[in-house]
């Protein structure tokens, strides 16, 4: 048995979700298929969503009507060491008012609903349905086929959104069959159970405002980060790895995690709450460099499959991209059946569409942030450098004291090294 559809979309993920509401908006009889029982099974999200101008512009009123926690009021960095921590927050006023800058979100729900709204507006889910082979008629792409089903799905175009491992963009010959360990991250995260009174008296949060905080010098020597978010009612924190680096030092993602959450600065945040659970995933972090073949003869590649992460150290961005480019998706497949021409010339609108879009506009620019976040003084050398001068500027020893210059060129001289100072200086000016 088999079903004709103008377009299928593989993966109900933020970038399939968007593409096939764009698609259904306009009359196309699309599928979504998703191999989880619901969309947003599969995910794991550290938590925080930042703006989402495509989504905004689809749902003036995204904000109330999306199944967001908190919208982000305040957010820190901390650079930890193993018995301190040196932490600086920005808390904007522009950041509490509609629209705001960025949300905590739990996967399943937000997933859920934008595959809902999709087929609200005329678009097919497919769920518990894990796509198997490619389908070529005279050559051209046809449709899928599902996994343990008989028959197929068939469409003249397809939109591949399955994912940092998509099966599918390797299969259309789009991606190469293996990674660079060295573009590949692993993220784990613990969530935590705690009283929504408890977090906005901790946090100094009312209202639905949020907290965010990263960390840096909190993974061991591993190179990678901390994350820190407040839900309504629980905290999600996590650490993300550089995965080479992660395999070469011989360390487990989850003891790393434990230990990070017994560091004191960590142990106040989460103290009085209760683990609720693990979680993992992998994350394209290669940048403007791993991106792959986006278009072919009858596909597009979008989101994570098409390595749609911006991962600078300074913001961590996923879920905008992903949904922007899933929309810009949308839109030149709804140009392409205008056309009549779902070969590669005919849906080149989607590169075009995303090169004028700050998806790739963001990551061309930090396309150099990936090579410098595998400086492994980042990791260690600098957060001890970092609380060092601060600790020197507020001891108190009864001796005078010297300049604050000269307190930080001392505190650089014995962590860094200033040769080294240079340099790193130099490099992350050249990638930011």
């Amino acid at each position: 048995m088999s079903k004709n559809y103008q377009a299928i979309v593989i993966g109900a993920g933020p970038a399939g979700s968007s593409a096939a509401l764009t698609m259904a908006r306009a009359g196309l009889d699309v599928a979504l298929v998703e191999r989880g029982s619901f969309p947003g099974e599969k995910n794991m999200f550290g938590g925080l969503l930042h703006r989402m101008p495509s989504l905004e512009k689809i749902f003036p009123d995204f904000w109330e009507r999306a199944p967001l926690e908190r919208h982000i009021i305040k957010k820190g960095v901390t650079f930890m060491t193993g018995d301190s921590s040196f932490s600086t927050t920005i808390e904007a006023g522009s950041f509490d008012k509609p629209p705001y800058n960025g949300y905590t979100v739990f996967r399943p729900r937000f997933d859920r609903w934008l595959a809902e709204e999709a087929v609200a507006a005329g678009a097919t889910l497919i769920t518990s349905s894990t796509v198997d082979q490619i389908v070529l008629k005279n050559g051209k792409i046809a449709g899928v086929t599902i996994l343990g089903r008989s028959g197929q799905l068939n469409a003249p175009v397809l939109v591949a959104a399955d994912g940092v491992l998509s099966f599918t963009a390797l299969k259309a010959g789009l991606r190469k069959p293996t990674f660079d360990p060295a573009q590949m991250a692993v993220g784990v995260k613990a969530l935590i159970d705690m009283p929504r009174e408890m977090i906005d008296e901790r946090f100094g949060l009312v209202r639905d405002q949020g907290f965010a905080n990263e960390f840096v010098g909190c993974t061991e020597g591993v190179r990678g980060g901390g994350c820190f978010y407040t839900n309504y009612d629980s905290l999600s924190l996590g650490l993300v790895f550089h995965l080479a680096s992660l395999r070469t030092s011989g360390k487990t993602p989850y003891d790393l995690l434990n230990a990070f959450m017994e560091q004191p600065q960590v142990a106040k945040m989460i103290s009085g709450g209760r683990l609720l659970e693990y979680s993992a995933h992998l994350i394209p972090e290669g940048g403007y460099d791993m991106i792959p073949e986006l278009v072919g003869d009858g596909i597009i590649v979008a989101g994570d499959a098409a390595a749609f992460c911006n991962a600078t150290g300074l913001n961590l961005e996923g879920i905008n991209l992903a949904s922007h480019s899933g929309v810009v998706a949308g839109e030149a497949v709804i140009a392409a059946h205008r056309a009549g021409d779902f070969s590669k010339q005919g849906l080149t609108a989607y590169k075009k569409l995303l090169d004028e879009s700050f998806v790739i506009k963001d990551l061309k620019q930090a396309r150099n942030a990936p090579h410098m976040l595998h400086n492994n003084r980042i990791y260690h050398e600098y957060p001890e450098m970092m609380c060092n001068f601060m600790e020197n500027i507020y001891k108190i020893e009864g001796i005078p004291k010297q300049n604050v210059t000269k307190l930080f060129l001392k505190s650089a001289r014995e962590k860094v090294g200033l040769g080294n100072l240079l340099a790193d200086g130099f490099s992350a000016w050249r990638s930011l």
